[in-house]
């Protein structure tokens, strides 16, 4: 099995598995975070478990891109992409781990399948975006697929960091526990950061206008719509004052 054939069958499993796995995760909670729980394993550092496990998506499109071809490395479109793909993944790898305030152990369990994730879907993309499909042409800039997608894209990244950022100065240095936070879009729902990155990669798609791009965000869809579910669920649990307006994710829908 190689060539299309190999990727068609990965890109498949990886839309079945998406399609499995949102219902799956409103039943389950992933164990890592405030919803952190024996039961599964050995368990390693967070700040480690998020570093082994978003690295991959960094590191492997460069190699890749590397390794590419002269036409798709001169390629200013793909040059692009990958510049929006590593403003996401390089920080999620690199600077977000660091910028954490503590963080209670994860079970191993999290970073392996973050891995196997991050290997196929950057595979997926980029096999096709360097390999499957010829470069873009120059005048993809102006085509509103790639207009929309990056505007999209870009408000998703702003979004996502502003609400991390409130997260993040939430609690003073030696604070423990949660608190609500304000501010932002956190107005209108309980994960803003979720919407955001939802967003990024829902741009994604657009602005690559591939079929790859969209099981990327159907793969989102799938981890982080019953996430902000639990978390919406454990903010109410927690606070009986938690503002009644909030929704979990999706302003005045979900």
């Amino acid at each position: 099995m190689s060539g299309m054939n190999l990727y068609d069958v990965v890109l498949y499993t990886f839309t079945v598995i998406a399609l499995c796995t949102m219902p799956y995760l409103f039943r389950i909670t992933a164990p890592y975070g405030r919803h952190s729980r024996g039961g599964f394993g050995p368990r390693l550092d967070s700040t480690l478990g998020w570093v082994l496990m978003e690295a991959p998506a960094s590191l492997v499109p460069l190699a890749l891109f590397l390794l590419a071809d002269g036409e798709h490395r001169r390629s200013p479109v793909v040059l692009t992409f990958l510049a929006l793909w590593q403003l996401h993944y390089f920080h999620r790898a690199f600077i977000f781990p660091f910028r954490r305030r503590g963080g209670a152990p994860m079970p191993l369990l999290i970073p392996l399948t973050g891995i196997l994730f991050n290997l196929g879907n950057t595979y997926l993309n980029w096999h096709y975006l360097l390999t499957l499909r010829p470069p873009y042409p120059p005048g993809w800039f102006t085509d509103p697929r790639f207009l929309l997608g990056a505007a999209v894209f870009l408000g998703g990244f702003a979004i996502n960091q502003h609400s991390d950022f409130i997260l993040l100065h939430l609690r003073r240095p030696g604070e423990t526990g949660y608190k609500i936070p304000y501010g932002g879009l956190y107005r209108l729902v309980s994960c803003p950061n979720y919407l955001g990155e939802l967003l990024e990669w829902v741009g994604w798609a657009i602005l690559t206008w591939s079929l790859p791009g969209a099981v990327f965000a159907l793969w989102t869809a799938a981890n982080l719509v019953p996430r902000a579910v639990a978390h919406h669920r454990d903010y109410k649990r927690r606070f009986r004052d938690y503002p009644p307006e909030r929704r979990a994710l999706i302003p005045l829908v979900l």
